[in-house]
């Protein structure tokens, strides 16, 4: 297990002081990100390989949002890596050890002079180990796709948007999708589903499905196919 302690600041809690899901997210990506840095596997490594690792899909579970100035410890580590995909637990902490939210990733190792998926090798992933699978009600990679979405307002991905792949980051997709609701709720589930990558200059096309217990939200390009499917859960 890959672990590193913080506190939630002014600059990650939204209107009613608590960490928001987007600041959630990114807690978990910046993990994820120092133990490939801090084992010798980072974002240099990686390009001079000519290789990136893509989220496919994950699903975050949140039990309770820490409030501002709360100390909290944000851990991860994978726990199988299966031709082209790695599997990786998170985990959000209190100081106390309260187990705040949890979370499963599957990601895809991509040739980047191609575009497509490549076989790991051993020296890819010998270098983060592997733990016991996290215990928890784990969701499809696929999110189901409800039939009858609505259509709402189109928007450019902007700059802030892109990341050191030169594409959306995956949590801007998330923030994208709860743009597109028009209320305010916590959200207690996530699952999101990546199909391509949106780049800077694309339009996105979101089509909203409301439900009873959760919203669905397609990110879609102008021939309505899917950059992103999230779900929200309440």
């Amino acid at each position: 297990m890959y672990q590193f302690e913080s506190r939630v600041r002014y600059s990650e809690v939204g209107a009613d002081g608590l960490l928001t899901l987007n600041g959630v997210l990114n807690y978990f990506q910046d993990c994820s990100t120092f133990h490939s840095e801090d084992v010798g596997l980072g974002v240099e490594h990686l390009k001079e390989k000519h290789r990136a690792w893509l989220l496919s899909s994950w699903q975050v579970v949140v039990e309770r949002y820490p409030g501002l100035g709360e100390r909290i410890v944000v851990a991860t580590w994978p726990y199988d890596f299966k031709l082209f995909y790695g599997y990786r637990n998170f985990a959000l902490f209190g100081q106390d050890g309260e187990r705040l939210s949890y979370a499963n990733s599957i990601w895809a190792f991509i040739d980047t002079s191609t575009g497509h998926p490549t076989k790991i090798g051993e020296a890819d992933v010998a270098a983060y180990g592997e733990d016991p699978k996290l215990e928890m009600n784990y969701a499809p990679r696929k999110v189901t796709v409800p039939k009858d979405c609505v259509p709402v307002e189109e928007f450019p991905v902007r700059k802030y948007h892109i990341d050191t792949n030169q594409h959306v980051n995956n949590a801007q997709y998330i923030q994208m999708a709860r743009e597109c609701i028009p209320q305010i709720y916590p959200v207690h589930e996530m699952r999101a589903e990546y199909r391509k990558a949106a780049v800077l200059g694309d339009m996105i096309f979101p089509e909203i499905h409301r439900g009873d217990e959760s919203d669905t939200v397609l990110l879609c390009d102008g021939q309505k196919n899917p950059y992103a499917v999230v779900q929200l859960m309440r």
